[in-house]
């Protein structure tokens, strides 16, 4: 009995840890940007408020050059290419 309970809590952590590294994280959404960069609050996103690849693709976010991000700049920039993943094989 003690056997089958045990294979059992295995089975468990075992689906659970599946399903959860088969979940994909969204990526967050305009505001949920400006709430975690904009430090002045003044809805607008200086170089020096971003980080990540935001800060690296700044220039090209910023579309009419002023030095600042408005939330229309990040949301018609340009999306960045997903990566293919090539599962377990190399590529000699």
């Amino acid at each position: 009995m003690k056997t089958l309970m045990m294979a059992v809590s295995f089975a468990f952590i075992a689906l659970n840890c599946n399903a959860q590294r088969g979940e994909r994280k969204a990526p967050p959404t305009t505001e949920e940007v400006f709430e975690q960069m904009d430090a002045d609050q003044d809805g607008l996103l200086a170089e020096s408020e971003v980080k990540g690849p935001l800060k690296k693709d700044f220039a090209t976010i910023d579309a009419n050059q002023d030095g600042f991000i408005s939330p229309e700049e990040l949301e018609n920039a340009p999306k960045p290419e997903k990566k293919k993943r090539t599962r377990g094989r190399r590529e000699d």
